[in-house]
Parts: structure tokens; sequence; C-alpha cells
């Protein structure tokens, strides 16, 4: 592994756990209870970061490929277009396919949140790639 995908991978955990822990925990933690997507009081933090980890690592390997794939261009536009890219499969499973496992109403309340979540995340994720790994990666 060299220096950039270890900051990459470390630059998505940030990113994402920067956003995520107020969002989840704090801002709209009271809405996501009473909507009924959570239901484990104490939430794994562990298996969050662990999450976050094995996320970061896909991203930071395949986006070097996709940087290339696309003949360049500006860091921080691939890095965002890459990034929503890549993060529509993981919003495909945590809100798709949470809305249609569990009992959450109304559903259109967590699609919303959910949806914002996920574009914001995938915006400072795409911004952080295109830092680190910058014109060269």
């Amino acid at each position: 592994m060299n220096r950039k995908f270890l900051l990459a991978v470390t630059g998505y955990v940030v990113a994402s756990f920067a956003l995520a822990a107020p969002w989840h925990l704090v801002w709209f933690h009271d809405k996501y209870v009473a909507l009924g997507a959570f239901t484990r009081g104490d939430p794994i933090m562990p298996f969050g970061v662990l999450a976050m980890v094995l996320q970061g690592m896909v991203f930071a390997y395949f986006y070097p490929l996709f940087y290339r794939h696309q003949g360049g261009g500006h860091p921080i536009y691939r890095g965002i277009q890459f990034s929503l890219l890549m993060g529509l499969t993981v919003w495909t499973v945590m809100v798709l396919a949470t809305a249609a496992k569990f009992n959450i109403e109304p559903v259109v309340d967590f699609v919303v949140i959910g949806t914002t979540f996920q574009i914001l995340q995938f915006v400072l994720v795409g911004l952080t790639l295109g830092m680190i790994y910058g014109k060269n990666p």
C-alpha cells in the first residue's frame, strides 16, 4: 500500500465520520428513532468504523483507475464525480434496501433525510479524494 492510498482511506473515514456522527447521533437522531429506522439503543460503533474503513479501501483503490480511465481532468471534479457514482451503490443499500426491510414510516421522510446525507457524504469524500490524489493518482 502506498502513502496516497492510506491517506485516501483515512480521508474517507474522517470525512464520513465528521458528517455521520453529528448527523445520525445528534442532529437527526430523534427523527430516525421516530421513523423507526433506529431500533438499537446504543449503536455498535466498531461495526460502523469497520464499514467506513472497508468502504474507504474500495474508494481509494478504484479512484485512481477511474481518474486515468476518464483521461485525467480536474481532480476535485473527478473526485466528486467518482464518489457520487460509487456512492450510488452505497445509497441503494443504506436508503432503499433499509426502507424496504424495516417498518419505517413515513418512508418518504427517511428517503429524503438518507439521500441528503449520502449526497453530502459523497461530495465531501470526492473533495477529499481529489485533494489527496491530485492530478497524478
